[in-house]
């Protein structure tokens, strides 16, 4: 027997310091006092009442019994904090937790010596912990019924007697909570050489654990629930001690069985393997026992935060337990919570999943739940919250580690790479890497031998075959290639892709689509490289870096220099006549150290790329290609040193002379007809001018004759004719505006040229109003306008004034002014599917480039707003939301110059009115009609709006004149526009008060005393409708205030009432009845108001209440004894 307890007795003595004689002599004094006290207070409590007459005054319990200050000096040495005066366990959990070490091991030694009286503390705690005030008393412990209880302690919330420690800030919160885990955790390692076995402690707490998690008050359920899991997890701890006792033990036995040795040995191995395994065989029934009564009800409770502590603590005991919980009935519940509501719940489950993968060893268990589960997972990685789809792409890729999913399911995944959060699209990028580029998880490929540069080479060729699949979309590559870049070192590996690009050595063969995806990547690897953004971000803000990241990315374009310098020529004359290939070729200079072709001496290679981008230029006439030329020969005229920067200006001196002498010989071409060789020329003029004056002069006589023989010949031909005057007249007005002092001669020359664009201009805008202009493509219309509106702002009369230039001032007429306004109109009429085929300049002649460039008028003052601000208004709701975007801003920036607001808005709404009337007289189509008159009250409705609330109020009288021009527009020549006062006014008399929809009523009634509405039914009907509806908002006004004052006065609050059904029965209780419990979760949440909250009724309130009841009664007897 003594080899039996010897192991036992060690592992006690390893946990608590050796008593010595003194104490031990003090703890039988103490033990034998304590015998006495026990008598006297058995003796007390039967003089004193029965206990049920305590349980019917909760506030009894919290009393100490008597003789407790008497009992507690007793027993201070050991249940007493280091200070050496009693610390109550509640004390500790609620302070910062240094103490509760000490003070679990010293209730442990309480308990060894009187089981009562420490489990009555223990008990009281717990009912502290979860914020009630209740007492058990010591004598009571064992014969107190749980679901007394427990019913007593909810009667305590539905009173408000509860403190939920969920009120307390998120760090006291958050101490509190850790500390209680802590004290637990502490608890279980103190007693499990004893206590925990004996049936009786732990039973005891995990009854009234269970119980309280089951209860309707919320904060019983989180502080029973944060409880019951932790003693799961700390049962598993000693479970995994003793696990480890256990295979010592057995190695031992197997070693003295195979000496076939016999004797007290052996049967004390036996005997110790015995005890171990019965231990463990205790730890796993009290594990289920809080599995089946407290998780499997609260992992689905109505509050997220229960939920997502259940699925978290059940990842960690799969994961540090596998023997006992890596089955298929503990990891279901992960798997179905994936389809929780609550995101936090969806990402616990996927995090406490990829631990579990994470490990090797369990692949093979979680193979039937992967087949059950993993379309799910692959779904969650598009799921709405941007945090949990993340998560679940790293799931997969877990999944793909271990072969588990089949490459066909992987489809939707790829489609992700052009998402748009970007954190899902790096996750992705990650996933696509490590599987398809990298082949990770392919055993059988997954080392890549060879070179650096072999490696590069296939990583490459893996990532090109991927980009083929986005060969037409310029764009969605890049997405691609920015979702890879920080994964993928061989995007950084510049001489392998310049390398594979020059076919040097290459073992890959690259296809032309190969070879422009290549360029693609080339060019947005080396902007990514040096800290651009080459995605489209919704955040507009301008990227800012530390000191470190600009000396890295000054690192990397020392780097992409080096290795583009003695190649650079190579590649551009490779590619040169490729108009796919040489944009983003060109452009790559841009992000080039041009110093470094001084230091290294490679003048001829610069000198060989600028000549190479000159040819570019006049080799290629789209958009893409000349403007990357021009920016790059602007970008080395600038950047480099010394004779290359004199080099760089000459190049571009000798481009200008070569272009005027082309566009020279284009002129006399297209006299005879040829005008391809103008358009091209005049393309690359204007490209060129959007950055920097050309000297036209010589040309400009040219221009004028060429636009009228082309007014009506070519539309793009003009279109460009129209751009490049405008451009020279706007860079030399800005030569005459920088100078000191201008010439006579100039300022007459900038004069002429002026009024030649603006003749020119007003020409085109004078032919819309003959409609001669039908032929017109939509591009030259665009052009056009836009045309128009930047010259006019640029030569507005408040630019010049008191100046030397004030001659120059410019103000269209009223009719050029409605020709403009037409053109536009006709243009924003246009569907999209009409527009011009020609998209290379789609974005500068669309619908919204025309309606800023009117409003642009408007908000510089550049024109009178009286006839504009209101035609532009009146489109309001009529076209897409970038046009409603755009016009609301207008509205606010004409608000904020306190402008006649009424007369705009009413001008707006009679400009759409006239459109209804004029389908009305030119067609019988009811769809077309009735389109139109919707449209008109949609735009009411929307300018009625702005001033709801207390603009309302402020703007009262700005409505009122709305609505009294609106009706006196209404009856001209009535009853032809009465229609009028349903589509416009109708809105705006809702904003009016009682006292003004009474005035109105009496005027409209004023307007038809003397007037037969019988005479023409139909025409008088919209009259009638009008007056009809003014009734009964007046009627609808008048209610409100009666209707106001019946919702103050609410409704009295549905006073629930708790059964006296057992909250806990000796025999589990059935599932039938904690769905039931469940069920009445769920309909507190539909309600947003859990049971807890209904009986949770605030303290002050409650206590105020309870002190009226008290003085009116009083009062009441005081008068009675009157």
């Amino acid at each position: 027997m003594e080899e039996d307890a010897a192991p036992e007795t060690e592992n006690r003595r390893q946990l608590r310091p050796k008593r010595n004689r003194r104490q031990v002599e003090t703890a039988k004094k103490v033990t034998s006092s304590r015998g006495a006290n026990q008598e006297e207070t058995a003796g007390a409590s039967d003089d004193g009442g029965s206990h049920d007459e305590r349980e019917e005054s909760p506030d009894d319990f919290e009393e100490p019994p008597p003789k407790a200050k008497r009992k507690r000096a007793g027993v201070e040495d050991t249940s007493a904090a280091p200070g050496g005066s009693f610390y109550p366990l509640i004390e500790a959990i609620k302070g910062n937790g240094r103490r509760i070490p000490q003070v679990a091991k010293s209730w442990v030694e309480h308990y060894e010596r009187d089981p009562n009286p420490a489990m009555a503390e223990l008990l009281t705690m717990l009912f502290e912990a979860c914020g009630a005030k209740y007492h058990i008393e010591k004598e009571l412990v064992n014969e107190t019924d749980v679901d007394d209880v427990v019913v007593a302690l909810v009667n305590l919330a539905r009173k408000g007697e509860v403190e939920d420690h969920q009120s307390l800030k998120r760090k006291d919160f958050r101490n509190f909570r850790d500390n209680l885990v802590l004290f637990w955790d502490n608890l279980v390692v103190e007693c499990q050489n004893g206590p925990l076995f004996d049936k009786v402690l732990f039973d005891k707490c995990m009854d009234y654990i269970i119980a309280l998690s089951c209860t309707p008050p919320r904060v019983y359920r989180q502080v029973a629930s944060l409880m019951g899991l932790q003693l799961v997890t700390s049962f598993i701890a000693v479970a995994k001690m003793l696990g480890s006792q256990r295979e010592t033990t057995q190695r031992q036995l197997n070693a003295e069985m195979k000496k076939r040795s016999e004797g007290s040995r052996v049967e004390s191995l036996n005997k110790r393997l015995s005890m171990t395994h019965d231990k463990i065989v205790v730890l796993e029934e009290m594990m289920r026992k809080i599995f089946t009564g407290l998780f499997i009800h609260r992992y689905r409770d109505i509050d997220p935060n229960i939920r997502m502590s259940c699925i978290e603590s059940l990842g960690v005991w799969i994961l540090s337990y596998p023997s006992h919980f890596l089955r298929d009935a503990y990891l279901k519940y992960l798997g179905w919570t994936l389809n929780d509501k609550n995101a936090g719940v969806r990402r616990t489950s996927i995090l406490a999943l990829q631990n579990l993968y994470d490990v090797d060893d369990n692949a093979p268990t979680l193979g039937l739940f992967t087949e059950r589960f993993s379309n799910r997972m692959i779904e969650l990685a598009d799921d709405v919250d941007v945090p949990v789809a993340v998560c679940a792409i790293g799931l997969v890729k877990q999944l793909l580690r271990h072969q588990l999913l089949p490459e066909d399911d992987l489809g939707p995944l790829y489609d992700l790479l052009i998402d748009d959060p970007p954190e899902i699209r790096r996750a992705i990028g990650e996933l696509v890497f490590d599987h398809l580029i990298a082949q990770k998880f392919n055993s059988s490929q997954s080392g890549s031998g060879g070179s650096d540069k072999a490696s590069s080479e296939v990583h490459l060729s893996r990532l090109l075959h991927i980009l083929r699949e986005f060969s037409t979309d310029p764009i969605l590559s890049v997405y691609v290639i920015d979702d890879l870049w920080e994964y993928m070192k061989a995007m950084k590996d510049w001489k392998c892709i310049i390398s594979m690009l020059l076919d040097e050595n290459s073992r890959i063969e690259l296809t032309d689509d190969d070879a422009t995806n290549l360029v693609r990547l080339l060019f947005a690897s080396v902007r990514k490289a040096v800290g651009e953004r080459i995605v489209p971000s919704s955040d507009n803000r301008k990227l800012s870096y530390t000191k470190a990241q600009k000396e890295l990315f000054e690192t990397s374009k020392r780097d992409i220099t080096n290795a583009m310098m003695k190649h650079y020529p190579l590649l551009l004359r490779k590619f040169l006549a490729e108009k796919s290939k040489i944009p983003s070729l060109v452009e790559t200079i841009l992000y080039m150290n041009l110093e470094l072709y001084s230091l290294k001496r490679q003048d001829q290679n610069f000198r060989s790329v600028l000549l190479l981008i000159k040819e570019a230029f006049f080799k290629h006439g789209e958009k893409e290609a000349l403007r990357s030329c021009v920016k790059a020969l602007n970008f080395c005229s600038v950047e480099s040193k010394g004779e290359l920067k004199d080099f760089a200006c000459n190049q571009l001196k000798y481009l200008e002379d070569e272009l005027i002498a082309k566009l020279r010989s284009a002129f006399k071409e297209a006299a005879h007809g040829d005008e391809y060789a103008l358009l091209v020329n005049l393309k690359r003029l204007y490209e060129l001018q959007l950055s920097r004056a050309v000297p036209l002069e010589s040309l400009f006589e040219d221009f004028v004759s060429a636009l009228h023989d082309f007014r009506t010949e070519d539309d793009e031909v003009a279109s460009f004719l129209l751009l490049n005057m405008y451009l020279h007249v706007a860079w030399s007005l800005q030569a005459a505006a920088n100078s000191e002092t201008v010439s006579e001669e100039a300022l007459s020359s900038l004069l002429v040229k002026r009024d030649t664009l603006f003749k020119e201009l007003e020409y085109f805008l004078g032919s819309q109003s003959d409609d001669e202009g039908d032929n017109y493509g939509n591009q030259l219309v665009c052009r056009i306008c836009i045309i128009a509106a930047e010259a006019w702002c640029l030569f507005r009369h408040r630019n010049f004034s008191l100046s030397q230039l004030e001659s120059l001032g410019y103000c269209p007429s009223t009719s050029v002014l409605q020709g403009f306004w037409k053109l536009c109109e006709k243009q924003l009429n246009v569907g999209d599917e009409a527009e011009d085929e020609n998209k290379e300049y789609v974005e500068e002649t669309n619908r919204d480039a025309i309606m800023i460039a009117a409003a642009k008028l408007v908000a510089t003052d550049t024109v009178s707003k009286d006839y504009l601000s209101p035609q532009i208004i009146s489109h309001f709701v009529m076209h897409d939301t970038s046009i409603t975007d755009i016009v609301k801003h207008l509205i606010t920036v004409i608000k904020k110059r306190d402008d006649d607001i009424p007369t705009i808005f009413l001008e707006a709404l009679k400009a759409a009115y006239g459109r209804h009337m004029s389908d009305l007289s030119r067609t019988d189509d009811k769809t077309v009609i009735s389109k139109s008159l919707q449209q008109c009250k949609d735009l009411a409705a929307r300018l009625s709006g702005s001033f709801m609330g207390a603009a309302r109020n402020k703007h009262l009288s700005d409505v009122m004149k709305i609505v009294k021009d609106g009706i006196e527009y209404a009856f001209i020549d009535a009853p032809k526009q009465l229609s009028f006062l349903g589509g416009a006014v109708l809105p705006f008399v809702s904003k009016l008060p009682v006292s003004n929809i009474i005035e109105i009523l009496k005027d409209v009634e004023h307007r038809t005393q003397n007037v037969n509405t019988d005479e023409d039914p139909s025409g008088w009907d919209p009259y009638l409708t009008f007056m009809k509806n003014l009734q009964e908002k007046y009627a609808k006004n008048e209610e409100e205030p009666e209707a106001s004052a019946k919702r103050a006065k609410g409704r009295p609050r549905k006073q629930r009432k708790i059964s006296g059904k057992r909250l806990f029965d000796e025999q589990p209780s059935s599932s039938e009845e904690e769905d039931e419990i469940s069920a009445s979760d769920q309909e507190d949440g539909g309600r947003k108001q859990d049971e807890d909250d209904e009986v949770d009724i605030p303290l002050r309130s409650l206590r105020l209440s309870r002190d009226e009841t008290r003085a009116s009664t009083s009062r009441a007897s005081g008068s009675a004894s009157r």
